[in-house]
């Protein structure tokens, strides 16, 4: 099912046809299976790779390893939301409340140096992280629009002066 979010008129309609795509099924599997495997890695083998650190490396893996659980929260409490619009369980108006929304972008969407000298497992998945929210915080842009009104166009606000002053009326 292809769809065009972006117009669709009605916001409920837009969530509903989201919530039901290809698109979104691909997403809640990619965005589950990160999960998944940041879950696996960080009380497995990141476990062990963060204890050979050194204390400032180490301090950055926590900061970092805590940033990308943050991101991956956040984006699997996102897709459940449109899953549970999917599956008939919320209605698309409860889930355009903002306490459903994609959050916590400060923590989610700084930018910092990360130093290459990190464990390249923990990389991989802060870059498939960040990559994902930025993904999911666009999509939400777009299916939860609060009745935003097209950008103005200088230039044809210009003209309808022009028109208004010389009495040729509005065109």
């Amino acid at each position: 099912m292809v769809i065009d979010i972006a117009n669709t008129n009605d916001e409920n309609d837009r969530i509903r046809a989201f919530a039901g795509s290809d698109m979104f099924e691909k997403l809640f599997t990619d965005g589950m299976d990160l999960v998944e495997a940041t879950a696996a890695y960080l009380d497995g083998e990141g476990r062990s790779e963060s204890k050979k650190l050194d204390k400032v490396l180490a301090l950055q893996y926590a900061s970092e390893s805590m940033r990308l659980t943050t991101r991956l929260m956040q984006a699997a409490s996102w897709l459940l939301v449109q899953r549970a619009v999917r599956e008939g369980e919320m209605t698309p108006t409860d889930a355009r409340d903002s306490k459903y929304r994609i959050g916590a972008k400060a923590i989610c969407l700084s930018s910092r140096q990360i130093s290459s000298e990190l464990p390249a497992k923990l990389l991989d998945l802060l870059h498939k992280s960040d990559a994902l929210y930025k993904r999911i915080d666009r999509l939400d842009n777009a299916m939860f629009v609060e009745n935003a009104e097209a950008p103005a166009n200088p230039v044809s606000e210009q003209i309808q002066r022009l028109h208004s002053a010389f009495g040729f009326g509005a065109k």
